[in-house]
C-alpha cells in the first residue's frame, strides 16, 4: 500500500514539475494560493466547547492541465472532552478542464478523524468530469470516477477494521459569485462500495464568503461528513477569516 501511495504522489510532483516547466515556451502557467483559518467558541456557565478548522490549498495551471494540493486539520473540544482531531491532505489534478466540457481527473488522499474513527485511509483513482457551466461567476460540474480505498477503521473503541474496496465517487461542484462580492461554493461526495452496497461515504462542504478585498473575506462553512461502515458521521459550522490569491 506505501509503495501505491509513493508511485502516485510521485507520479504528481513529476507533472507539476513538467508543467512548470513546459510553461515558459507555451502557454503561461498560473499559481494559486488559498488559506483559511475559522472557528467557533461557546462558553457558558454550565459548561464550554471550541472548534478549530484550518484549511490551505495550493495550485498551478496552464491551458490543459490544473494541478493542485491541499490539506486540512479541524480540533474541538467540549467541557475538556476532545471530540474532533481530524487531518486531511490530498493531490488532484484535471485535464482540458479549461478547454473541454468533458474532462479527466484523478486524486490521491490521505485522511486520519478522531470523530469518525479513521484511524488511517488513503484514496486513489480518477474518472471524467463535466463541466454544465463554466463561465465568469458561475461554475456547475459534475464528476464520476473510480476509486481504490485502503481503510484501517475503528467499528468499536478497541475492534481494529482494516480493509480495502473500489468506490465509485460522484462528485458536485459549483461557484457562484454575486455582484463581485458574495461567493457561494461547495463540493459534495458520495462514494458508495461497488462491493458492499451498505458501505457508502458522504462528504459536503459548503461556503458563504462575503468580500472585504479581493484577497480577503469573511467565509462561514458548513461541513458534513458520514462513514457508513463505523456508523459515525459529524456536522461542523465554523467562520473566520479567508486569504485567496492568483499570480
Amino acid at each position: 500500500m506505501l509503495l501505491i501511495m509513493r508511485y502516485v504522489f510521485s507520479l504528481l510532483l513529476m507533472m507539476i514539475c513538467y508543467t512548470t516547466a513546459q510553461g515558459q515556451f507555451s502557454d503561461s502557467v498560473h499559481y494559486y494560493g488559498k488559506f483559511s483559518s475559522l472557528g467557533s467558541i461557546n462558553r457558558t456557565q454550565d459548561g464550554r466547547s471550541y472548534l478549530l478548522n484550518n484549511n490551505f490549498r495550493v495550485g498551478v495551471s496552464k491551458k490543459k492541465i490544473a494541478l493542485n494540493g491541499s490539506g486540512g486539520w479541524v480540533y474541538g473540544e467540549q467541557d475538556s472532552v476532545k471530540t474532533n482531531n481530524d487531518f486531511a491532505a490530498s493531490m488532484d489534478f484535471s485535464l482540458f478542464r479549461a478547454v473541454r466540457q468533458i474532462y479527466y481527473w484523478g486524486l490521491a488522499n490521505y485522511d486520519k478523524s478522531y470523530s469518525l474513527k479513521i484511524n488511517d485511509r488513503f484514496q486513489g483513482g480518477g474518472g471524467i468530469a463535466y463541466n454544465v457551466l463554466d463561465r465568469k461567476g458561475a461554475y456547475l460540474s459534475l464528476s464520476d470516477g473510480i476509486l481504490f480505498e485502503n481503510s484501517d477503521l475503528f467499528l468499536e473503541d478497541t475492534i481494529r477494521d482494516v480493509y480495502h474496496t473500489f468506490r465509485n465517487s460522484f462528485r458536485l461542484g459549483y461557484k457562484f459569485v454575486i455582484h463581485d462580492i458574495i461567493i457561494i461554493d461547495g463540493t459534495h461526495f458520495l462514494q458508495n462500495s461497488l462491493s458492499h452496497g451498505s458501505d457508502y461515504n458522504i462528504r459536503s462542504t459548503s461556503n458563504l464568503s462575503i468580500l472585504l478585498r479581493k484577497w480577503l473575506s469573511i467565509t462561514a462553512t458548513m461541513t458534513y461528513n458520514k462513514l457508513n461502515r463505523t456508523a459515525r458521521e459529524n456536522l461542523l459550522f465554523s467562520y473566520g477569516l479567508t486569504i485567496e490569491k492568483y499570480f
